[in-house]
């Protein structure tokens, strides 16, 4: 007996002993990575997206379309639910990387830009010109591949102050380097309702065809999209973390619940009026 207790004591000195250089380790490596000094350029600091769930677009705001027209903002809400992109026609990198993959989310998608929803891109450079804005319409309407594209997809330019005004309402911020010219900005885009309310935001790149379908259901007030859509935003909830919609299990499982209970419903009305039609008949 005496020899098992002295192996049992050093294994688990040895086990406690990993167990406490484990948290010393992660409290010096969590302490290591706090005192990282923020090493991102001044410009860059600054630049991101903040979440404005729920508020209004200023639809006032008055811009020029990709035929050099004065529109409104209100001009493009109304009917349908409206994808929503902030980007620049010179940009270098992120921003045609964004567009083509917010064309590649509307091509897989069943909805159908133009009569289910629209999509509003609106440059965030003052100096962009109606013309570069068709060029870029024309592009993606061809790409898209189904009718609807040049007349669902629309490209703004704007002067300094309707920019400054639409960015700061849906909280993005962004620099510009004055020695490049260019912008630096993230990537992501917004789904507003048909009366200009900010309802999802989607950060990043590789947007799911799924979220955004989800999102413009959502948006519309189920006026768009099919009963299996409406199923799934039962099942789905949006994540404003993450910028996603996830499964959720307990909308799931409640609705599995409600199934059961008319399924067992059903079946024992089945059986009981069984149970009485045999019982006339033994009469």
């Amino acid at each position: 007996m005496s020899v098992n207790r002295q192996t049992v004591a050093p294994r688990t000195l040895a086990r406690l002993a990993v167990a406490i250089a484990i948290v010393l380790v992660a409290c010096a490596a969590r302490q290591a990575t706090a005192a990282i000094p923020d090493d991102r350029p001044v410009g860059l600091a600054a630049v991101g997206i903040d979440q404005r769930l729920g508020d209004s677009l200023p639809l006032d705001l008055r811009f020029h379309d990709e035929h050099g027209n004065t529109v409104r903002l209100a001009d493009y809400f109304g009917r349908l639910p409206v994808i929503l992109t902030l980007n620049y026609f010179d940009c270098p990198m992120l921003c045609p990387l964004e567009l083509n993959d917010v064309l590649r989310a509307a091509r897989a998608m069943p909805l159908n830009l133009g009569s289910d929803y629209q999509i509003l891109t609106v440059s965030i450079d003052p100096d962009d010109t109606p013309a570069r804005a068709i060029e870029k319409q024309h592009w993606f309407a061809e790409r898209y591949g189904r009718p609807g594209g040049a007349t669902g997809w629309h490209f703004l330019t704007g002067d300094a102050d309707a920019i400054r005004s639409l960015t700061q309402a849906v909280g993005f911020r962004y620099s510009r380097d004055q020695a490049s010219g260019q912008y630096a900005h993230v990537a992501g885009l917004m789904v507003v309702t048909p009366d200009g309310r900010l309802t999802r935001y989607f950060f990043g790149l590789e947007y799911s065809p799924r979220d955004v379908r989800l999102a413009l259901v959502d948006a519309s007030n189920g006026r768009i999209g099919s009963i299996a859509d409406q199923v799934l935003l039962f099942c789905f909830h949006y994540d404003e973390s993450a910028g996603r919609y996830n499964f959720a299990i307990v909308r799931a499982v409640r609705a599995g619940g409600i199934l059961t209970v008319f399924g067992l419903g059903a079946l024992m009305t089945v059986m009981f009026r069984r149970e009485r039609r045999a019982t006339r008949n033994t009469r």
